[in-house]
């Protein structure tokens, strides 16, 4: 495969996308792909997990760090940089065996002299406070260069400073910045320590700057390595200390050890992964870049986050954590690396107290998970998210109020967790307290209809945003049937395997008396059935809505960015919706609905998405290749695996900026590939292997694990390989198509 993925020439207009497009992160923290000389008006950025900030304008975000690898070159006192000289070369991009930026440039100076820049950067995995560069000064003529190299406190933020405070530190050979937060007083600090490794020249020092003062021959190299270290006082007791302490021991190791260390690390990643896919180059690198992209943004070191709408990648949607988390990034994680997908829903386990107050603040009982979720479970949505692109006043919406649907998507990922990993303990962790109590918050939200016997859910938002406050959304209803289901199911599970922990968590939820409601609710829920054309209404009266074509939609646009859904966009009272929405409860529970209902709701429905959202053509693609539209699966798969790579995403709702990486689209992409193309799927009792292979892929091959097994998986038109290992004699139980295999530990096994 080829592992590196660059740009050569240099685009202004790309200056954003590719600070997307090249990020590093650990975790941690993102670090955008911006080039060295890049300032704020350049969207430099050091995105921190975990640490978010309202400096009194009510829009909480995520903090950005001051920008540690700043380093400016000029020539008699004038800049040499791609946004001030003439370019001859330029080249910039991802290594993505390493986890790598990097760019190469060669300009002219003014009186017609060639300077070469180099650099090579990457957010350590092996020490994720560390961020690490080489770079490096080629003179073709002898002159006198300035290179100055620092760390920027000019910081590019959406909404605004974040810090109360700034204070300059140097001790030794580190210097760097202690910086509070203004909402909380969050102590962070920053250092930087440099190593000159090719040629000399004279050193001075102002604070954070650090100037070197270069008089090079014809050919002459000028090198120098630089260790930025961050520390947070959630993880480091004393923040500076630590800083320091990690910038020495970097420079002590070393550049060329670290980022071995660094390969190996995501050689790792990349072996769990364990995909190939023979007969598409294309098609195998975009799905290994959105694995990328995911994993840097993936909390290895905590469970106290999850991972935000646009990942590490900036401030947008307020670094906050999404229903996202468990339909589309957690399936990779559960089946590829079980300890990140425990860390993601422990998440939501430690935060339960949030979803108690949010039921609380709009007057209901149970847990009401936030729809934009911060660092402590609070809610970060606002009721004012977009402004008028016509008259400039903030439009009020409900994307806050009634995405009633988080609770249950909650509950799902829990369940799924479980059913994947066979790791019970999450349960016993809280886990199952969690699924009881979002099963008693829609006890509190439904409404019963006597006249009909029946649960119904009034005025919710489904997965289709534009169309906001609608009466029993499919998606919702199901989702919700499904969280009594699994709550009836756990409760089961503690009282004949750990009575004692039913005990004491039935006691301390009093739920002695909410048992009867919730066995009501999985009897008596209004599920949409499909009617006598075999479609599924998205919501009671969808069907009355104006049918028309996008097309004749887009015609009716009068401003480019304007917002097509709630309250007033164009889509709103028509059938015209955002993304997948009935497509996504039949992809998530196919099981309960035949082929040829999921095919013509596939066929009624995609027609009429605007696929506004990077979430949706991953689901179209998984439901296609699953009913065996192999041609469409593909075509919508590679627009969700190269989102990232082509940049061909929405930048703009109305004046708000969303830019940035897309992980729910790239955890789809996982899912289309093995659980669409694979036909990859866990069940209670063994897995299913049902493959509907692109006919140009001659074989796909991928690594999972179920349970305590650990699996991979061959496929192509002859048959699949299957190969099981595990520390238990134990055999697993296969389906493939309507042949189900009992494979042993150790052996290979072949089914046509």
């Amino acid at each position: 495969m080829q592992w590196r993925i660059e740009e050569k020439g240099f685009n202004q207009e790309k200056i954003e996308f590719f600070g997307s497009k090249f990020s590093v992160g650990n975790g941690y923290f993102g670090y955008r792909g911006t080039l060295q000389e890049y300032g704020k008006e350049q969207l430099a950025a050091c995105t921190l997990s975990e640490i978010f900030d309202d400096n009194g304008n009510g829009w909480r975000e995520p903090i950005n760090m001051p920008n540690g690898l700043l380093t400016k070159v000029y020539y008699r006192n004038k800049p040499l940089s791609v946004l001030d000289s003439k370019i001859l070369e330029h080249t910039q991009g991802l290594d993505l065996s390493a986890g790598k930026q990097y760019r190469q440039t060669t300009l002219e100076t003014e009186d017609g002299k060639k300077v070469t820049i180099e650099a090579n950067q990457f957010a350590s995995i092996d020490n994720i406070h560390l961020l690490v560069m080489e770079y490096s000064v080629k003179a073709e003529a002898a002159m006198e260069l300035t290179i100055q190299t620092g760390i920027d406190e000019e910081i590019w933020n959406i909404n605004g400073n974040h810090f109360a405070s700034i204070e300059q530190k140097a001790e030794g050979a580190v210097s760097g910045l202690v910086c509070k937060t203004l909402q909380d007083s969050k102590e962070i600090a920053i250092g930087q320590l440099v190593k000159i490794t090719k040629g000399n020249g004279t050193v001075t020092n102002d604070d954070t700057d650090i100037t070197f003062a270069l008089s090079l021959q014809p050919g002459e190299t000028f090198a120098f390595e630089k260790y930025v270290a961050i520390g947070k006082d959630t993880d480091c007791e004393n923040p500076w200390e630590s800083v320091m302490a990690f910038c020495s021991e970097a420079s002590d190791t070393g550049f060329e050890t670290l980022l071995s260390k660094q390969s190996a690390a995501w050689k790792k990643r990349y072996d769990s992964f364990g995909l190939s896919i023979e007969g598409d180059e294309e098609a195998l690198q975009a799905i290994y870049y959105s694995y990328y992209l995911l994993y840097s943004s993936a909390p290895t070191h905590t469970d106290k986050v999850a991972i935000p709408a646009r990942g590490l990648s900036g401030q947008v949607y307020k670094g906050a954590y999404f229903w996202d988390t468990e339909i589309y990034m957690l399936p990779m994680f559960a089946y590829c690396a079980p300890e990140i997908a425990k860390n993601l829903m422990m998440y939501r386990v430690h935060n339960l107290e949030g979803a108690y107050e949010k039921a609380q603040e709009y007057g209901y009982r149970g847990a009401f998970f936030p729809w934009e979720s911060q660092e402590k479970g609070q809610d970060g949505c606002t009721h004012y998210n977009l402004t008028d692109i016509f008259t400039g006043r903030k439009m009020r919406t409900y994307f806050r109020d009634k995405q009633v649907h988080i609770s249950a998507d909650v509950a799902y990922g829990i369940w799924k967790y479980v059913t994947i990993t066979k790791d019970k303990s999450i349960l016993l962790e809280g886990g199952a307290e969690v699924i009881m109590e979002c099963a008693r918050f829609f006890n509190s939200y439904a409404y019963f209809k006597k006249d009909k016997d029946r649960f119904e859910l009034l005025d919710v938002t489904g997965a289709d945003e534009y169309h906001e406050r609608v009466n029993n959304d499919a998606y919702t209803n199901y989702m919700v049937w499904l969280t009594a289901k699994i709550t009836l199911e756990v409760l089961d599970f503690l009282a004949k395997e750990h009575p004692d922990h039913y005990q004491k968590v039935m006691e301390k939820l009093d739920y002695e008396k909410e048992l009867p409601e919730v066995k009501e609710m999985a009897e008596k829920i209004y599920l949409s059935k499909p009617n006598q054309d075999g479609i599924i209404e998205q919501f009671s009266g969808y069907f009355k809505e104006e049918d028309l074509s996008i097309e004749e939609l887009y015609s009716r646009i009068i401003e480019p960015n304007e917002y097509l859904g709630s309250p007033v966009g164009l889509a709103v009272n028509t059938q015209i919706i955002k993304q997948a929405d009935v497509i996504l409860l039949l992809s998530l529970l196919s099981e309960e609905f035949s082929e040829d209902v999921k095919e013509k709701n596939w066929a009624y429905y995609e027609p009429r998405t605007e696929h506004g959202s990077s979430l949706s053509t991953c689901i179209y693609a998984l439901l296609a290749a699953k009913i065996g539209k192999v041609d469409w699966a593909y075509q919508f798969l590679m627009k969700a695996a190269k989102l990232d790579l082509l940049g061909n995403y929405k930048q703009y709702l109305g004046p708000l900026y969303i830019g940035g990486t897309h992980p729910a689209a790239n955890g789809g992409t996982w899912m289309v590939a093995v659980q669409g193309f694979g036909g990859l799927e866990a069940v209670e009792d063994g897995i299913v292997l049902n493959p509907h292979l692109p006919e140009h892929w001659k074989q796909l091959s991928f690594r999972f694990v179920y349970g305590e097994y650990i699996c991979q998986a061959c496929m192509d038109s002859k048959g699949i390989s299957l190969q099981v290992e595990a520390d238990t004699d134990a055999p697993l139980r296969v389906k493939v198509r309507d042949q189900v295999l009992t494979a042993k530990v150790g052996e290979n096994y072949f089914a046509l």
